[in-house]
């Protein structure tokens, strides 16, 4: 109440005061309407010091005739023209900046523009429809001056204001976004180059040997949407200045300066961020490990870029200009588009680049990271250009799609195909089931994103896949419930299955080839269930694969130890005799097995069974069948040896010490000899 009371005090004392200066200064009606115009035009609360002059007023409104109403609005007009061009004219001459004056002199400024805005368009204004058609020449070319320098003020205020990219604004922004990619866990690039033995890498064209998939990085990135671009306090210094310009019509070069300041800064962004302009051509060139590298950018400044960085471009181009729709819309098209088809054109690169099985997980990551992004890209486009962005980026996750498929099924035929025939020593796991096993362990990952792109049949898009599904599982119910996925599993799984089938018959000796056999499909069914494969393809799956185990291990007993136990045969002879004849059947009894138990011994404590469960259960499996038939044999049979001449040049081993070398067996160490057990 006081407030308000004070105020009108003032504002009766000021116009008090007002009515002074015109009574004393003003010798005629001319003059006093003159000097209430003056004094009306710098403080509007006098805007009501007419009603003070009733003849004036009269006047003023257009007095007796016509055509005094003319010259008072022509002289109104010419004055503030007057004042105006003044104020323009003044700050065209100087080097320093307005905003960096003072606030009064920038509202004065811009007061000035405001005159001139209004003077120059006659079709808003009786009186500058009414003046001489110099005076709107002159506004506009005072006008023109105006804009010329708002516009560099709005690209200075634009530019020194940006948030600095060297200190705590942006660069800290997008460091703390990069951080907040959490890795999803898994089998780490180590873990899977651990398993590959570089002189035994899949064969696959030479183009495809530059690299391996690595562990797959998550994508929970912060929604942060709420981004300074320029430092919030000029926000509204440049909200004003664009006001001006677009009242004045001045809205295409705002544009251009707007668009200008703003399309640099993302692109240097997008340098800070790792991305550099390449054309399919260079990309193409470019040698594998260098690209990787460029794709674990891409994948991170994709989601740089569109959730923080447009997003921040949004709300400043609505902050800024507020006063036009339609400009808002085209600069932010217009500041943006650029930087968005630069990463739109790597990704289409990328997709239509030559498919190799190394580059399948980068894929993955760039189509989910895309995926991602998309809505983001539909909600901040409006109108064609949202079509045509939005079209090309909707285009090009489709070719990321079908490069992943593609490369899937590629990846596959590789596998059929893998020439290498070069036996592993000892039957060793084979570098190719490392490999292959590894690599579908990780695609295991990307279980949403594949089911998505290969839900498109049984097993695949050709008949061949599917009939190949059929044949390696005769469940033929159990594949429709199997997901997408879980099918492309099984027929990549059958293929290696088939394709070590083939590898084992390398092998001269049918007991080595058994315990290749073994040793792969136990690795194969290891990998599968302690991993998400094993939900994938099911209990059954395993349980079959393990009776395909075990029915190896009893191929091998057969193959390998057939001969040694034959020797303990008693052929229906030396039952009690003491002959000579029975003797010297008994020795070449003897000496067959003690030859052939050494035999194996050698070669088989050279091959090597790396599964200790399986190696322990092989050894099992052996003295179960070989020690109680030789025990038996030397019950019988031993006694008539005993005491003649060299009997132990016969009886060689002890039931005891055939039990502890059968511990020796597939260890892979060569060079052993059959020993005393100490």
């Amino acid at each position: 109440m006081a407030a308000a009371a004070a105020r009108a005090d003032g504002q009766e004392k000021v116009i008090a005061a007002a009515k002074h200066i015109v009574s004393s200064l003003a010798t005629s009606k001319n003059a006093a309407e003159d000097m209430i115009r003056i004094l009306s035009g710098f403080d509007n609360r006098l805007s009501t010091i007419n009603d003070l002059f009733p003849a004036s007023s009269s006047s003023a409104r257009g007095g007796d005739g016509e055509g005094d109403g003319v010259d008072v609005d022509r002289s109104e007009a010419e004055l503030r023209l007057e004042v105006a061009q003044k104020v323009v004219l003044r700050w065209d001459a100087s080097d320093s900046l307005l905003w960096e004056s003072s606030p009064e002199e920038a509202e004065e400024y811009l007061a000035a523009v405001d005159d001139l805005i209004f003077l120059a368009d006659p079709g808003t204004s009786p009186s500058a429809a009414a003046a001489a058609e110099d005076l709107v020449s002159r506004a506009e070319v005072a006008l023109q001056m105006a804009m010329s320098r708002l516009e560099e003020e709005f690209r200075h205020l634009m530019v020194r204001n940006a948030v600095p990219l060297d200190s705590n604004g942006l660069c800290s922004s997008i460091r703390r976004l990069s951080l907040s990619f959490a890795s999803d866990g898994g089998e780490t690039m180590e873990d899977f180059e651990s398993s590959i033995d570089d002189e035994h890498q899949l064969q696959l064209p030479p183009q495809q040997q530059e690299g391996s998939p690595e562990d797959r990085s998550g994508s929970s990135l912060i929604d942060d949407r709420s981004l300074d671009l320029i430092h919030p306090e000029v926000i509204a210094d440049l909200k004003a200045i664009a006001d001006k310009m677009i009242w004045a019509k001045y809205d295409r070069e705002l544009h251009h300066v707007y668009c200008s300041v703003r399309r640099d800064i993302l692109d240097e962004c997008l340098s800070i961020l790792g991305i550099d302009r390449m054309s399919i051509e260079e990309v193409q060139r470019t040698e594998w490990r260098m690209l990787d590298d460029k794709l674990k950018k891409w994948i991170q400044a994709m989601k740089i870029v569109v959730r923080a960085l447009l997003w921040g471009e949004r709300r400043l181009c609505d902050q800024i200009l507020a006063a036009s729709e339609e400009l808002r819309d085209e600069c932010f098209s217009e500041t943006t588009k650029g930087c968005v088809m630069q990463l739109l054109n790597f990704g289409d690169a990328i997709a239509i680049c030559q498919r190799s099985s190394e580059k399948l997980f980068r894929i993955l990551d760039m189509y989910e990271a895309l995926a991602d992004v998309l809505p983001d890209l539909q909600a901040l486009y409006a109108g064609d250009p949202k079509d045509l962005l939005c079209e090309e980026a909707e285009g090009i996750l489709k070719r990321l799609g079908d490069a992943v498929k593609g490369t899937l099924t590629e990846f596959g035929n590789a596998i059929q195909k893998e020439p290498s025939r070069k036996p592993t020593q000892g039957g060793e796991i084979h570098p190719m089931t490392r490999y292959v096993m590894n690599y579908v362990k990780l695609l295991v990952v990307y279980n949403d994103t594949l089911n998505l792109l290969l839900d498109d049949g049984v097993c695949g898009s050709d008949q061949s896949h599917s009939e190949g599904c059929e044949n390696r599982n005769t469940n033929g119910e159990n594949l429709e419930s199997m997901t997408p996925l879980g099918r492309r599993m099984l027929l990549i799984i059958s293929h290696l299955e088939t394709n070590l089938d083939e590898k084992s018959k390398v092998y001269e000796d049918g007991a080595m080839r058994h315990i290749f056999l073994m040793n792969n499909i136990l690795y194969i069914v290891n990998k599968v269930k302690d991993s998400e494969l094993g939900k994938l393809l099911g209990d059954d799956w395993i349980r079959k694969h393990r009776s395909q185990i075990r029915q190896y291990a009893t191929s091998y007993l057969r193959t390998s130890w057939t001969k040694v136990l034959s020797c303990l045969k008693d052929d229906g002879y030396g039952s009690g005799s003491s002959s000579s004849v029975s003797k010297v059947a008994l020795k070449e009894k003897f000496k067959n097995f003690n030859l052939a138990f050494e035999e194996i011994y050698r070669v088989q404590t050279t091959w090597k069974v790396p599964d200790p469960q399986l190696r322990e259960e092989l050894r099992i499996s052996i003295s179960e069948k070989v020690i109680p038939a030789y025990r038996s044999f030397m019950g019988r049979f031993g006694s008539q040896l005993e005491g003649g001449r060299h009997a132990t040049k016969y009886i060689k081993y002890m039931p005891d010490d055939l039990e502890y070398h059968l511990s020796d067996l597939f260890e892979g160490l060569p060079g052993l000899t059959p020993r005393k057990k100490a």
